[in-house]
């Protein structure tokens, strides 16, 4: 998968080029990505890429033509994917889309903002959808850029064992059960006593619970979700009920 990214500070894609999963996958060639300044497309001295706002109002807009430029170069090169841009106004970025990006293994391009945003009309000409990755503001769109990155790489065949892919929040419609590794009883907390059963059934159970739980409590809109897309047992049902009396009753 070939990803280019239009950004003024390439080096801050080291967090994910060095480090973890992302880069074990780049180093086993299941992913690339090339970084573009803007600031090599300029012509004037001083490298300007950005400009006062008209109408007024704070902060600078990041310029059309540099960007624009750097599109271009990179169509050169040959990576004609989807342009994608980042801003609080986009789509929500949801595992939906991560997966749909995964499976697809096409090339994209990542337009990295900064300052007050990117003057409207180049997201008119070239960009083909914007994300967001939650209701707040952010400096720029590196990091929002990188959140998008890990997120799809690691569901790339090979980043990762399958079942650990498949198995994480999101994956089967809920959030994720609680985790414990050793030792077996920590600062006076032991390991729930299922999972050290060995009774696989028992320990299904008891996460598939968990996640219910979890769910319920923190995202109650995703059980909604999992409903209608038929994601829940008339076991899950039956639990979340009863799950629904005991807090009624507390």
């Amino acid at each position: 998968m070939r990803v280019d990214v239009i950004t003024i500070f390439e080096e801050m894609f080291s967090a994910i080029t060095e480090y973890g999963i992302t880069s074990r996958a780049l180093k086993n060639k299941l992913w690339s990505i090339n970084c573009w300044n803007p600031r090599a497309f300029t012509h004037d001295l001083h490298k300007t890429v950005d400009d006062r706002p008209f109408g007024g109002g704070p902060g600078m807009i990041l310029m059309a033509e540099p960007l624009a430029q750097a599109v271009e170069k990179i169509r050169e090169s040959g990576n004609n994917g989807k342009i994608i841009s980042f801003s609080p106004t986009g789509k929500r970025l949801e595992d939906a889309d991560v997966k749909k990006f995964a499976e697809d293994d096409l090339p994209l391009v990542f337009v990295c903002g900064r300052y007050e945003g990117i003057d409207q009309r180049f997201l008119d000409t070239f960009v083909d959808e914007t994300y967001s990755i939650g209701d707040y503001v952010l400096s720029g769109g590196e990091l929002p850029a990188m959140v998008m990155l890990d997120a799809i790489v690691r569901r790339l065949p090979g980043a990762i064992k399958d079942l650990s892919a498949t198995d994480e929040s999101f994956s089967t419609g809920l959030l994720d059960a609680p985790h414990y590794t050793r030792p077996e009883r920590w600062r006076g907390q032991a390991v729930p006593e299922v999972l050290m059963s060995g009774h696989h059934e028992n320990i299904k159970e008891w996460t598939r619970h968990q996640a219910l739980q979890i769910t319920a409590t923190n995202r109650p809109e995703l059980i909604k979700i999992a409903r209608s897309k038929n994601q829940l047992s008339k076991k899950d049902e039956k639990f979340l009920e009863l799950l629904l009396k005991s807090q009624q009753v507390s």
